[in-house]
């Protein structure tokens, strides 16, 4: 029986002339996958098509939206997840959604090697890998690009040696990466850190300098999960697209940083993630109303590893899915209303309700209606010190 080699396709160049390549180099079948991210462009059939055109024996085509909004985006909200304290995963997300229908196909196709895209240099080739041998390690992974220096004046004369039905045009000097949740651009000029992002890189952000009317908006929250714009119910997806016209038109979600890959290199990436910032900072600001204290603290431990492990291509990993556990417990009660204004590249939080909330307007006051014994502060600070006072007193008498 001939061999079978899943491809992660993408319609372009690269995965295109990696179907013939794939069949050239190790005699296999071919079996392209397109997923379906939100990442715009053509139409999957015509992604299909092309796949087959291209000579792939099957191909096979997801719309997997729905799916990356409730069950990969969604948890990086509950999770206030920002690699670096700034990036919301927009590119992390997506991998761990692609590998479950790679493995999938090639459980159905009688696979043994999934194949993708990927260079050797970044994040992306251990996230598909990882991903892939977690769900079947039984699965052999290539990289084209990496593994049989696939370059792209290699991939440009293929094409036009087998007469491919897709585009050799000079590449963009930029490499884009996109999906519902944001956009990631690199290289090019921007590899040089002192030069400042150009406006045309943006697409999902409007310039946040052009003066225009602020926009006020309540996202309305169910256990951590986005269930409502302005009163109007919304699935994760639509509060994701929706504030990513509504934020984006405010120039909202623009980060330009240098990050540290996982494979040792200090990467400048351009980010835009409106929506994705929008719903972060909503969910932030309810748990600060409706998450108890300790809770809250030991949380911001978890959020700041769980991206770390996402960000590393860990989605499939054993403590990924116990911190997964947590974060999904310590969202019970992020139930309520915030209300933001956006405008000028920021959104700002300026009120919050909720029937689960932890503020007490008697306690907070100091009006009349308080009701916190202040009389009882004294001996808690006595308490509260007491171990601090004992060991003062020692040093005092070295």
């Amino acid at each position: 029986m001939t061999e079978r080699v899943v491809l992660a396709y993408s319609g372009g160049l690269d995965t295109s002339v990696a179907i013939g390549w794939i069949a050239e180099e190790t005699g296999a079948e071919v079996i392209a996958v397109a997923v379906d991210v939100g990442q715009g462009g053509e139409d999957l059939d015509v992604i299909r098509k092309r796949a087959l055109a291209c000579g792939a024996v099957e191909a096979e085509v997801a719309d997997a939206k729905d799916e990356f909004a409730e069950e990969y985006c969604l948890p990086a909200i509950r999770a206030n997840a920002l690699y670096m304290d700034r990036y919301p995963l927009v590119s992390a997300l997506s991998r761990p959604t692609i590998v479950q229908h790679l493995v999938a196909a090639a459980r159905k196709h009688g696979a043994t090697t999934v194949a993708h895209g990927c260079t050797g240099k970044g994040n992306d080739q251990v996230r598909f890998e990882a991903g892939i041998l977690a769900l079947a390690p039984d699965l052999k992974c290539i990289a084209p690009v990496r593994d049989y220096a696939m370059t792209r004046d290699r991939a440009i004369a293929f094409c036009e040696a087998k007469e491919l039905p897709v585009a050799t045009t000079r590449k963009s000097p930029y490499s884009i990466d996109q999906n519902v949740f944001g956009r990631a651009v690199e290289t090019g000029f921007l590899e040089d850190i002192w030069n400042a992002p150009v406006e045309d890189i943006y697409e999902y952000t409007a310039n946040p300098a052009t003066p225009r009317e602020a926009d006020e908006v309540i996202i309305t929250f169910d256990k951590g999960a986005p269930v409502a714009i302005d009163g109007r119910p919304v699935t994760v997806l639509q509060a994701i697209e929706q504030l990513n016209d509504r934020a984006g038109a405010q120039g909202i979600g623009r980060i330009d940083m240098v990050e540290d890959r996982l494979v040792g290199i200090k990467s400048r990436e351009v980010y835009e993630a409106p929506g994705a910032i929008a719903l972060i900072t909503a969910h932030q600001e309810l748990e600060n109303v409706t998450v108890e204290r300790e809770l809250a603290r030991y949380k911001r431990q978890v959020e700041q590893r769980w991206g770390e492990l996402v960000y590393d291509g860990q989605w499939f990993s054993p403590l990924k899915r116990a911190l997964d556990g947590f974060i999904h417990e310590a969202n019970q009660h992020v139930t309520g209303d915030i209300r933001m204004t956006l405008h000028g590249g920021r959104a700002v939080v300026t009120g919050r309700r909720s029937a689960e909330s932890l503020y007490d307007f008697n306690l907070a006051t100091y009006d009349t209606g308080d009701t916190f014994d202040q009389s009882a502060a004294k001996g808690f600070i006595d308490i509260y010190s007491l171990s601090s006072k004992i060991a003062a007193r020692r040093d005092l008498q070295a």
